[in-house]
C-alpha cells in the first residue's frame, strides 16, 4: 500500500530486470547530476575501435576446454594426481563473487577509463551474460566433476573471477598495467583452487576463463553505443528526474529504474 500510495503521489515508473542469481546483499543508488550526466552523454569510442581479433583468446580458451571435456581421458590433461580427499581451500567462494568489485578496488588506486556508473553497469551486463553461459552449458552437459558431483563443465568461480580480472584489465591497461593485470593473478589462484578442491577438471577451468573473458568483451560491445544512444535523447530536464539503482540480494541481483513526473 505504501508503494502505491508513492507511486500515485510522486508518478514514479519502476523497471525492475533480475539479471543474476549471486549470494550478495548489497544495494547502491544514484540519480544523475549535472555533473555526471555530462559524462555519460559523451561518445565512447570503444565500439568503433573493436576488432575480432579480441575474441581470438576468450574463444580459444572456450575451444580447448570443449575439446578436452569431448575426449574421453583427455578432460584432465594428466595435469593433477587426483586425491580421494582433500582439505577444502574455501577461499574461492568468496573471491568468486569478490573479484566482480575487483575494478571499484582498483578505482581507488589509479585513472579509470570509465566512471564507476559505467563501470556497475559493464559488470552486471558481463555478469547477466556470464551467468546466462555457464549455467546454461552446466545444466545442458552436465558433465561429472572429479569428486562426482553434477554440472563441472564449465568452471562457474573461474568465470566469475576472470570476468572480474578483464574489466580491470580493460579499464587500466592504458594508464596503470600493474593495475590493469593484477586481477588476472587472483583468477588464477581461484582457477587452480578449484584443481585442487576436486571441484573441476582442467578443462573447466580453462572454458571458464574463457566465457568470463568472452562476457566482458561483449558487454563493452554492446553496453556503450545502447549507452550513447539512449543518454542522448534525454534533455537536461528528463536527466534530472530519472533515478537509476543496482540492487543485489540473496536471491538475485537487478536494476531499479525510476523516473518523476
Amino acid at each position: 500500500m505504501k508503494l502505491k500510495r508513492i507511486i500515485q503521489k510522486e508518478g514514479i515508473f519502476i523497471v525492475f530486470f533480475f539479471l543474476l542469481p549471486t549470494g550478495l546483499a548489497a544495494q547502491a543508488a544514484y540519480s544523475l547530476p549535472d555533473t555526471t550526466r555530462s559524462s555519460w552523454i559523451e561518445p565512447d569510442r570503444y565500439a568503433s575501435g573493436f576488432t575480432p581479433k579480441k575474441l581470438i583468446l576468450p574463444l580459444s580458451l572456450i575451444g580447448v576446454g570443449a575439446v578436452g571435456t569431448a575426449i574421453d581421458n583427455m578432460n584432465d590433461f594428466h595435469l593433477f594426481s587426483r586425491k580421494e580427499s582433500v582439505k577444502q581451500i574455501r577461499i574461492d567462494d568468496y573471491l568468486e563473487w569478490g573479484m566482480l568489485g575487483w575494478v571499484f578496488i582498483c578505482d581507488l588506486m589509479g585513472k579509470e577509463k570509465h566512471s564507476w556508473q559505467d563501470q556497475l553497469f559493464l559488470v552486471m551486463l558481463a555478469e547477466g551474460m556470464n551467468a546466462g553461459m555457464v549455467h546454461g552449458i552446466k545444466k545442458g552437459i552436465n558433465e561429472r566433476r572429479p569428486d562426482g558431483g553434477p554440472h563441472s563443465f564449465p568452471s562457474g568461480h573461474t568465470a566469475n573471477s576472470f570476468l572480474g580480472a578483464h574489466i580491470a584489465y580493460k579499464e587500466f591497461k592504458d594508464t596503470n598495467p600493474w593495475l590493469a593485470y593484477s586481477g588476472y593473478g587472483i583468477a588464477t589462484f581461484v582457477g587452480v583452487s578449484r584443481l585442487y578442491n576436486n571441484r573441476h577438471w582442467v578443462s573447466d577451468v580453462l572454458a571458464g576463463a574463457g566465457f568470463g573473458i568472452l562476457s566482458v568483451e561483449l558487454a563493452y560491445l554492446i553496453y556503450f553505443p545502447v549507452r550513447n544512444k539512449l543518454m542522448n535523447k534525454f534533455s537536461n530536464k528528463v536527466a534530472d528526474k530519472l533515478m537509476i539503482s543496482p540492487s543485489f540480494n540473496q536471491h538475485g541481483g537487478g536494476l531499479y529504474m525510476g523516473y518523476s513526473f
